[in-house]
């Protein structure tokens, strides 16, 4: 199957990155290349590209695409098979101290959802799988059939925000003690079951929900964001960009959050003069998150839950 991945916000995230021709630049999920061609083609001979993923159909498709370029784009180009999360070591290894700007688009590629085989979509029969590390051992099979209903529940409430949640992880539970859930199918029979007609009838498919909650779990999507936010931003040197977008609203308000706490440090009680020394290290470039307009919504669904956000490295003076 031919690699394919739609980028959102292709325009803004090329514009906000502001590349410099001989700069270092890191795209911490390559995905299918969409938005590391732009980078790539800005490059001069002097700059350097890093890509980095957890699948390695991703790295291998992307860079035979990245490298295809030739002439096109001269820079080096480096890609690494590891977890965005581990920046710092990942650059450690290269013997590369500070980048000039830096790529995170967070969630599942068009690759992996349009691909029967990883068992992403709900719009498809497929084994429960829905690793983006095809190495790892640990899948949607697992979370499905192994994890007590309270633990279900709680993942499908808290990460796939669905009000159902309880009553979809009953059924779940009903189900597999009959016979073990290994089909997407099997999966979404269960959740629409589970959810009452008129709700199925009215809102988006009765499964999205469901499905997100599983794949983020599986992936652990959330667990490492926070602290892979915040070594993004440590590893930028001086005017540095740092852009992401996500999908969904935990994924925006942990990135929301690291940005204001970067930007405004302080700790002292409000209109007392400041006394904790904590300095800002970043600006935020926008101040709301940036959104698709209503011609890419309509050409890539995929676009019209996406929101980027942006800061910018500044000097401390320390």
């Amino acid at each position: 199957m031919e690699f394919s991945h739609v980028p959102v916000l292709y325009q803004e995230v090329i514009e906000h990155l502001q590349i410099r021709p001989d700069g270092i630049y890191v795209d911490g999920t390559l995905g299918g290349g969409g938005h590391a061609e732009a980078v790539v083609r800005a490059l001069g001979p002097d700059g350097v590209f890093i890509g980095i993923d957890r699948d390695t159909d991703a790295l291998k498709a992307a860079g035979a695409r990245l490298e295809s370029l030739g002439d096109e784009a001269p820079c080096r180009k480096i890609f690494v098979h590891d977890n965005y999360a581990n920046i710092k070591a990942v650059l450690s290894d290269l013997g590369i101290a500070h980048i000039d700007g830096a790529l995170l688009d967070l969630g599942v590629s068009s690759f992996q959802l349009d691909n029967p085989d990883r068992g992403f979509s709900y719009m498809q029969d497929a084994p429960l799988d829905m690793r983006m590390d095809q190495q790892s051992r640990f899948s949607a099979y697992d979370v499905v059939n192994e994890y007590s209903e309270e633990d279900l529940a709680g993942i499908i409430r808290q990460y796939g925000e669905e009000r159902y949640a309880r009553r979809i992880a009953a059924n779940v539970v009903k189900a597999r003690q009959q016979e073990p859930i290994t089909r997407s199918a099997q999966l979404v029979d269960i959740i629409k079951a589970s959810i009452p007609a008129k709700t199925r009838r009215e809102g988006p498919h009765p499964a999205k929900r469901t499905f997100q909650a599983i794949r983020i779990e599986v992936n652990d999507e959330l667990g490492l964001l926070e602290r892979a936010a915040e070594d993004f931003l440590d590893v930028l040197g001086a005017g540095g960009r740092l852009c992401v977008i996500t999908f969904h609203s935990l994924e925006d308000r942990i990135i929301k959050n690291v940005f204001q706490r970067r930007a405004d440090p302080c700790t002292c009680p409000p209109g007392l003069p400041c006394v904790c020394g904590k300095k800002a290290d970043i600006r935020k470039i926008t101040r709301k998150p940036v959104e698709a307009g209503e011609a890419e919504r309509e050409a890539n669904p995929r676009a019209r839950s996406a929101k980027l956000r942006v800061a910018e490295k500044i000097e401390t003076g320390e």
